[in-house]
């Protein structure tokens, strides 16, 4: 064993900028290319809006405009602006700020120092401009890096800062902003400030009505069971209803840091709402009856919260301030005086409410006869088929906890077909990369009841494998990605996944973590070089490239592609289109429209997308031409 020597050159200290960017996980959490809403560009813009949204807060600025375009993002707010002389320090400085005076800035998003100049350090460019009372401090930076730092100079503006930066592209490989993740990101924040107008590329976006407002666009008024309960106090809004959906949503806030993994807020309110419940019923209904087909929002402003993560997406605190109750106790206090009260006050509501606990006991019972025969079947069938082809994280010790971290960094791989399956399984990553597979099509299963669940064999398994029966608290993959061949077969098992968890597991795609394998088409070569293409134009340039002279090889499925070649397409640069709930997508509505019977709406859409134009139709093609003018007929008896 070679000898390794410590001594004195071993030890050296890294300044702040170079301890980021060698450690940028413990900041920003996981890097990504922008293809889920947690990925570090989202973190850096979230860093950058929350001190905008902090002055808002305080009562200075109500307008914070944002554009990204082609990676390069600018925030400019309206509120005091950095003072003058501390504008380089604040950007590049560590725990420096103003944020550790509580009498500024009490119940701040942001209180360790850290934000901004990690968004400093992790960017090829980053520019602070700084406006007080018509004068302005300007500094630029390169990877934290400061390059110039200009004199403080008469400007006519309104006070505020203004922040640009373009993340570092030898960190954040291949990442691109997606409109639907950031405007998701502003509506939270829309929802959270009352009154605050945030400009997103020429879309303005405000709410009047704070968390009722969050749930009316999550949510149609025809799928909830009664009007939406908005309750508002002194550092604490509430609001919820019960739909017909399967499982439990929640939105969490606070400070206006949304709180994606809960929390001792979420906890409380779970807890709060049962007993409120139990009590004014004056019956022991079951926790799982009350709770199921909750939709419900919580925002809390603590003072100096602890997160469990710089990232912040899972509250530690237990009190609500030094001297203040725990944050238990304000919760559970404060919804048993407002919901009680209103339930007593709308008795209407409360009917509709004890119907829906009453048909959530129905359907646990029914499930229940066949739930324990199902649970045994899918231990038996792990045991002796081979469906699920463990990650090692999991296979190694399924009883170990596994550190959030390496749970963050898994995925399964849902595949059809023993070709498909093999080739994915040969070639991934086995320590984080786990890969299920399908026996032929799965049931389409578009309004049938969670017990179809349990019958079919094909969906107990996958939920087993998921572990996610009772929720996704213990999600066992952060990743669930269908992979189907790019062919008619495939894009229909593909729909019939989606149906299967936005039916029955809709939080599932809702916390983005539903996603579609993106393989090549083509393979475009020659001696020298090789190229993949993920489509027709990417295949025209690449031959173009070759000057003609390629073989081009077309995949019409995944078993085409050899496992060496999978490597490339499923490692480091692998390429996933996210499941993307929007605000005003109606998930019935969806399925509907798509795994329905031939409603009248997807009629006319065929009979216009399925148009032959006469005019483009050469000689010989009759076929087509009968097909033109017969279609809907055809379309009739299809």
């Amino acid at each position: 064993m070679a000898k390794v020597t410590y001594n004195e050159d071993n030890i050296r200290s890294l300044d702040w900028k170079e301890h980021i960017r060698m450690r940028p996980g413990m900041y920003i959490g996981k890097l990504g290319d922008g293809s889920a809403a947690d990925d570090g560009i989202y973190i850096l813009l979230k860093e950058v809006l929350d001190n905008s949204i902090d002055e808002f807060v305080m009562g200075h600025g109500k307008q914070i405009d944002i554009k990204i375009d082609d990676g390069r993002v600018a925030v400019r707010d309206y509120g005091r602006g950095i003072p003058l002389g501390k504008v380089v320090d604040c950007v590049s400085k560590i725990n420096t700020g103003g944020k550790y005076d509580s009498k500024a800035f009490k119940k701040s998003v942001g209180l360790n120092g850290v934000g901004t100049k990690a968004v400093n350090a992790l960017s090829d460019r980053f520019l602070v401009k700084a406006v007080r009372d018509n004068k302005a401090k300007i500094a630029e930076f390169e990877r934290g890096e400061l390059q110039k730092d200009r004199r403080v100079k008469k400007m006519k503006e309104p006070n505020g800062t203004l922040v640009e930066f373009e993340p570092d592209q030898s960190i954040f490989k291949k990442y691109r902003f997606r409109s639907e993740y950031v405007e998701n990101q502003l509506w939270n924040y829309a929802y959270l400030n009352a009154g605050l107008k945030l400009n997103f590329n020429g879309k303005t976006l405000v709410s009047r009505n704070g968390l009722l407002d969050l749930l009316e666009r999550k949510t149609s008024k025809e799928q909830l069971r009664y009007p939406i309960i908005h309750m508002k106090g002194d550092d604490l809004e509430i609001a919820l209803s019960h739909g017909n959906h399967y499982g439990e949503q929640y939105h969490s806030f606070v400070n206006g840091q949304n709180t994606t993994q809960g929390g001792t807020h979420l906890n409380a309110l779970r807890e709060a709402i049962v007993k409120t419940v139990q009590e004014h019923f004056g019956k022991n209904y079951d926790r799982r009856d009350i709770l199921s087909s909750v939709i419900a929002a919580i925002s809390i402003r603590v003072e100096e919260p602890v997160f469990e993560s710089q990232t912040k997406t899972k509250l530690g605190s237990s009190d609500m301030g030094p001297e203040g109750p725990t944050v238990r106790t304000f919760i559970v206090n404060f919804i048993k005086e407002k919901l009680d009260n209103y339930l007593h006050q709308n008795p209407e509501t409360v009917k509709a409410l004890e119907k829906r606990i009453k048909q959530s006991e129905r359907e646990r019972k029914e499930i229940a006869g066949i739930k324990k025969l199902a649970n045994q079947r899918a231990k038996k069938a792990n045991l002796h088929n081979k469906k699920l082809r463990d990650c090692r994280l999991h296979f190694s010790d399924s009883a170990r906890k596994v550190e959030e971290e390496d749970r963050k960094a898994t995925t399964i791989f849902i595949t059809e077909g023993d070709s498909a399956s093999g080739s994915i399984t040969k070639a991934r990553d086995v320590q984080r990369q786990a890969v299920f597979s399908l026996r032929g099509k799965p049931l389409n299963c578009y309004g049938l009841t969670k017990k179809v669940v349990y019958e079919n064999e094909e969906f107990n398994l996958l939920q087993h494998a998921l572990n996610i029966e009772d929720g996704l608290d213990e999600l066992r993959y952060n990743r669930v990605v269908i992979a189907t061949d790019a062919d008619v077969d495939g894009m229909h098992i593909r729909l019939l996944l989606l149906t299967f968890f936005l039916q029955f597991f809709p939080e599932l795609v809702r916390n983005g973590h539903l996603f579609i394998l993106d393989t090549p088409l083509f393979r475009v070569r020659d001696k020298q070089k090789t190229f993949y293409c993920y489509s027709e134009e990417e295949k025209q340039d690449a031959i173009q490239q070759l000057r003609g002279k390629a073989e081009v090889t077309r995949f019409k499925g995944l078993g085409e592609i050899s496992p060496n070649e999978f490597k490339d397409f499923i490692g480091e640069g692998i390429r996933l289109e996210p499941v993307i709930l929007n605000e005003d997508t109606d998930i019935d509505d969806v399925l509907a429209y798509y795994m329905g019977k031939n409603t009248p709406s997807r009629q006319n859409f065929i009979i216009d997308n399925l148009r032959v134009e006469k005019d483009d139709l050469k000689e010989g093609d009759e076929e087509e031409l009968a097909l033109e003018d017969n279609k809907e007929e055809l379309l009739a008896e299809a």
